[in-house]
């Protein structure tokens, strides 16, 4: 369908604010925060990215920064009294002498993959110079938040819009650890409804207090849905550091009452539990760099001359698999359905009959052999990192991750995880504990949602996934594990 007039502008609007992280924050959202933080009309406030300047414009002595020109200009226009700094925030930081009593915003959530280059370098060479040190995997919005506490006056205070990634993301980490080293107070408000309707990311708020001070805790407030409000909230659940540590330094466990957590803690850390990692390896599945070619149809194979022995049925994605395991028969009825699920699997230096030649020669071959990792690979056309794992675990799921056996030798690309298993563990007894209360428990807390619904285990959470003890769980314990799984599901909006 086309695009015409003020629709396509629209459109393009938008993806213009999405590639540089900008959706703007509503005004009663806005104003919970500013009024928070400003104490009195005298109070200097800070906005590190101000957009459209709507939390600048609420503070009459307020300072903002903003490099994009369009936004800057609305800034200008709806805050006159303000101070609109242009240009890039950590350049801007890492040279002003301007101190400030309070800061609030909502900085750009530019996730890694897009946030590169010279603006990112300086994000982090300016917190490592704080003593916060980042990884390369990072998204915007945390270093935005530990420059700016570093511009406070002693006692200052700030409050932030953050994505819900400050609950589960390993970034997010070093940021929570200098804020409790630099703050009295550190107090988080995880809102269940979505605040910001056009987002698939859950957006959370963050207070903090104190600047120059320390505190052994956080502060954690669960909310169903957003209120306005000028003071910090009065209902809120201390959560000790070292308590938050063990949770493998993750905030995300305690949307759960502590009954939950502490029966799973109990289960989890038993002399008895074993978890995935101790008796699995789990990888992710290979990558072709263009699936389309890779994977043929046995209609196609039988056309094109290829030999059975250059191909191997593969599951493609997670929607694939079946509930127990990938049989045989399973397999029959891809090929029945000619799908596309037989890999072009060819050895490092193995001779090539004259089909398979013929194959690499064609149109669809010129356009894979032209995409990243096809070109930076030599031979291009050869798939490294396949191999046939024990069992599959998805990646993605809604009710919950499901282990697959792979009875029927195929290999994964990196749409499914590969589990190799190790110390004797079989299938069989892995996937006796796997639907258990726990286990599935288990993959909430140490999974992630990843909007829509859907539950995401990266390998790195697979591997802490608890897997049952000997001893049974009574029945008060099964009780308090499903409503956590319940509990868990409704804050990644799951149905």
């Amino acid at each position: 369908m086309a695009l015409h007039g003020d629709r396509f502008a629209q459109v393009m609007h938008t993806l213009k604010e999405k590639e540089r992280g900008a959706y703007y924050t509503p005004v009663e959202i806005a104003s919970t925060l500013v009024k928070w933080v400003v104490r009195c009309p005298s109070d200097r406030m800070l906005d590190p990215s101000c957009g459209d300047g709507r939390f600048v414009s609420l503070h009459r002595n307020s300072t903002g920064v903003e490099q994009d020109e369009e936004a800057l200009a609305k800034a200008v226009a709806l805050a006159p009294r303000a101070t609109i700094h242009e240009g890039d925030f950590f350049v801007w930081a890492g040279e002003t002498s301007e101190r400030f009593d309070c800061a609030a915003g909502n900085p750009p959530f530019i996730r890694y993959q897009r946030w590169q280059g010279e603006v990112r370098q300086r994000a982090l060479t300016l917190c490592e110079q704080l003593g916060v040190s980042f990884s390369s995997l990072t998204s915007s919005w945390a270093p935005f938040l530990a420059a700016t506490a570093s511009l406070l006056k002693p006692g200052g205070r700030m409050a932030f819009v953050v994505p819900a990634e400050i609950g589960h993301a390993t970034y997010s980490v070093p940021l929570l650890e200098y804020l409790a080293r630099s703050f009295a107070v550190v107090h988080i408000v995880a809102v269940r409804t979505k605040m910001f309707a056009d987002l698939s990311e859950d957006c959370w708020l963050l207070y903090a207090e104190g600047f120059g001070d320390r505190t052994d805790h956080f502060r954690i407030t669960r909310r169903e849905a957003f209120s306005y409000t000028d003071k910090l909230p009065h209902k809120f659940e201390r959560v000790s550091l070292s308590e938050w540590r063990a949770m493998r330094s993750r905030v995300r466990p305690f949307l759960l009452p502590a009954p939950i957590r502490a029966v799973y803690r109990e289960l989890g850390d038993g002399p008895m539990t074993l978890r995935l990692g101790d008796v699995a390896r789990v990888g992710i599945g290979y990558v072709t760099g263009d699936n389309d070619f890779f994977h043929l149809r046995p209609s196609e194979a039988t056309t094109a001359c290829i030999p059975q022995e250059f191909l191997h049925p593969s599951v493609r994605n997670g929607r694939t698999l079946p509930q127990k395991a990938v049989t045989h028969a399973t397999v029959r009825a891809w090929l029945n359905r000619d799908e596309a699920v037989l890999l072009l699997r060819i050895g490092e230096g193995q001779e090539l009959p004259p089909s398979v030649q013929r194959y690499l020669d064609t149109p669809g071959a010129e356009r894979a052999r032209q995409t990243y990792k096809c070109r930076t690979r030599d031979p291009w056309y050869v798939v490294p990192d396949v191999h046939v794992p024990d069992a599959f675990l998805s990646c993605m799921s809604g009710a919950g991750a499901a282990l697959v056996a792979n009875h029927a030798k195929c290999v994964c690309t990196n749409s499914v995880h590969a589990v190799v298993l190790k110390n004797g563990m079989s299938v069989e007894s892995l996937q006796h504990g796997w639907n258990t209360p726990l286990a599935r428990l288990s993959c909430e807390l140490e999974g992630h949602p990843l909007g829509g619904g859907l539950l995401k285990l990266e390998p790195r959470e697979a591997a802490s996934l608890v897997l049952p003890n000997a001893r049974m769980q009574a029945s008060c314990e099964v009780t308090l594990l499903k409503e956590g799984i319940d509990i868990m599901k409704r804050w990644r909006h799951y149905v």
